[in-house]
C-alpha cells in the first residue's frame, strides 16, 4: 500500500488529504467516494510521522495476535453471502447479516462499514475497495464482476471457490513442506551444538600439532570460531537481512521488479510462483469472458490478481496489444509464458467462438500442474535435504578424521 495525496478546491479553498492505497487510480476513486471537492491532481507521498507510527503498532499487535482476516471466516461469510443473494434477499440485507454472524472481527467491522456505505449509495466495489489489502484481489474483482453483470450469487459462489482451492492449496503446501523443514531445522540444530561444545576439543588437540591441517579441518575450525564468537551477530545479521529484504520488497519498486523476476527462476520455488499466479488469473480472466465482459476490461480486472510484478508486467502487454487490434491469440503468444499447445487452444477458441470453453482448459491445466508439484513437493525436496545432510556429516567426518589420520601415521613412522 502506498500513500497518495489528492489536491483539491473546496468552496474556492485549496485542500490536500491524505489516501492509503495501492495505486494512483484507486487513490482516486476513494477521493471521489469521500467527496472532498473538485479534484485537481493526486501525486504519491510519503506517510507521515504519526502515520508511520500507527502502521509501526497495527504490524506489532498483528505479529502479535496473528493478525488479518483468516481465510476461513473469509470464505464462510462469502459462501453464506451467496446463498442470501441466490434466495433473493437484497444485497444489503446480506451483508448486515455477514456482519452479525461472522467471529472474526476484522471481518465483522469491515462488512459493518459496507452496510453504512451501501445506505449512503454506494456500490459494494466501492465500499470494499478501502479493504483491498485485507480482502485481497480476486475478492474485488469477482465483487466487481457480479456488480457489472447483475449475477453476484454466481460470482460470490465462484468466489468462494477459488479462496477454497487457494486455502486448500496453501495447507497442502504447509503439510508438504513441514517435514522437510522439520529435518533441517534438526541438522542445524545439532550442527552447532556440535561446533559449539565438541569442535572446541577437538581443537585443543589439533593446536599441538605442528604440521599443517587439511582443507576440511581449516573450514570446520573457521566455522567454530565464528559460531561461537560472532553467532550472535551472525543471527542479527541473518534477521535484518530478512527484515530489510520484506521492508524494500514492501516500499522498493526496483527491488519488487528485480526480485519477482529473479524469484521465477529458482529451483521448485520459481515453479510454485508462476503455475499458481497463472492458473489464478487465467481462472478470473475465463469467467469475466464467460460473463461477456469485454477482452480488455477482462484483461484489466484479471490483471489485478497477480502480485509478481515481472508476470504482471508482461500480461498487462496483452491488453496493449488487444487494444490496438492484435487477436487475443497472438498477444498471448508474444509473452513467451504460453506453451506452444495452449496457445493452439486459445487460438481454436477465437477461431470457433467457444473462447470461454478453451480459455477453461488452459486454467484446468495451470491448475494441474500447480497441484502436481503441490503433490509431490517432498520428492522434489528430497535430494536437495540428502545431498545437504551428506555435505555436512563429510565436512565433520573428513575435518575430524583427517588429522586424526595423519597423527596415526606419525605415531607408528
Amino acid at each position: 500500500m502506498k500513500y497518495f495525496e489528492v489536491e483539491y478546491l473546496f468552496k474556492g479553498q485549496r485542500n490536500r488529504k491524505l489516501f492509503r492505497a495501492p495505486n494512483r487510480n484507486d487513490a482516486l476513486t476513494m477521493a471521489k467516494i469521500n467527496n472532498p471537492g473538485v479534484i485537481l491532481k493526486v501525486t504519491e507521498s510519503s506517510p507521515p510521522a504519526e502515520e508511520q507510527l500507527n502502521i509501526l503498532k497495527e504490524k506489532i499487535v498483528n505479529a502479535a495476535v496473528g493478525g488479518g482476516i483468516k481465510m476461513p471466516a473469509l470464505i464462510a461469510a462469502i459462501r453464506q453471502l451467496s446463498v442470501m443473494t441466490d434466495a433473493g434477499i437484497s444485497i444489503h440485507d446480506s451483508i448486515k447479516e455477514v456482519a452479525n454472524a461472522t467471529t472474526d472481527k476484522r471481518l465483522k467491522a469491515i462488512f459493518m462499514q459496507a452496510d453504512d456505505d451501501l445506505n449512503s449509495g454506494l456500490s459494494l466495489t466501492e465500499s470494499l475497495i478501502n479493504h483491498q489489502h485485507q480482502l485481497g484481489d480476486v475478492t474485488l474483482a469477482l465483487i466487481e464482476l457480479g456488480e457489472s453483470t447483475g449475477n453476484m450469487s454466481e460470482s460470490l459462489n465462484k468466489l468462494a471457490q477459488i479462496l477454497e482451492e487457494i486455502w486448500e492449496n496453501k495447507q497442502k503446501f504447509k503439510k508438504a513442506i513441514r517435514y522437510p523443514i522439520t529435518v533441517m531445522v534438526a541438522i542445524c540444530v545439532a550442527f552447532t551444538i556440535l561446533m559449539v561444545y565438541v569442535v572446541p576439543k577437538f581443537k585443543s588437540i589439533f593446536d599441538k600439532f605442528k604440521s599443517e591441517l587439511p582443507l576440511p579441518t581449516k573450514i570446520l575450525l573457521w566455522m567454530e570460531e565464528a559460531i561461537n564468537n560472532y553467532g550472535l551477530y551472525i543471527l542479527a545479521a541473518i534477521i535484518g537481512l530478512i527484515i530489510l529484504g520484506r521492508y524494500l520488497y514492501a516500499n522498493n519498486d526496483n527491488f519488487k521488479s528485480n526480485f519477482d523476476k529473479y524469484i521465477l527462476k529458482v529451483y521448485l520455488i520459481g515453479d510454485i510462483v508462476f503455475f499458481s499466479t497463472m492458473s489464478r488469473f487465467n481462472l478470473v480472466f475465463t469467467e469475466l469472458v464467460r460473463a461477456g465482459i469485454p477482452i480488455a476490461d477482462a484483461l484489466d480486472t484479471a490483471l489485478l490478481t497477480i502480485g509478481n510484478t515481472y508476470l504482471k508486467h508482461k500480461l498487462g502487454g496483452v491488453k496493449v496489444s488487444v487494444q490496438r487490434g492484435v487477436s487475443l491469440t497472438k498477444a498471448f503468444k508474444e509473452t513467451g509464458l504460453h506453451e506452444g499447445m495452449l496457445i493452439q487452444m486459445i487460438s481454436a477458441g477465437e477461431q470457433s467462438g467457444s473462447l470461454d470453453l478453451m480459455l477453461e482448459k488452459v486454467t484446468d491445466y495451470y491448475k494441474s500442474r500447480f497441484n502436481d508439484i503441490i503433490d509431490n513437493i517432498a520428492s522434489y525436496i528430497e535430494p536437495i535435504l540428502i545431498g545437504f545432510i551428506a555435505a555436512i556429516v563429510l565436512l565433520l567426518a573428513l575435518g575430524i578424521f583427517m588429522p586424526m589420520w595423519d597423527l596415526a601415521k606419525a605415531v607408528k613412522g
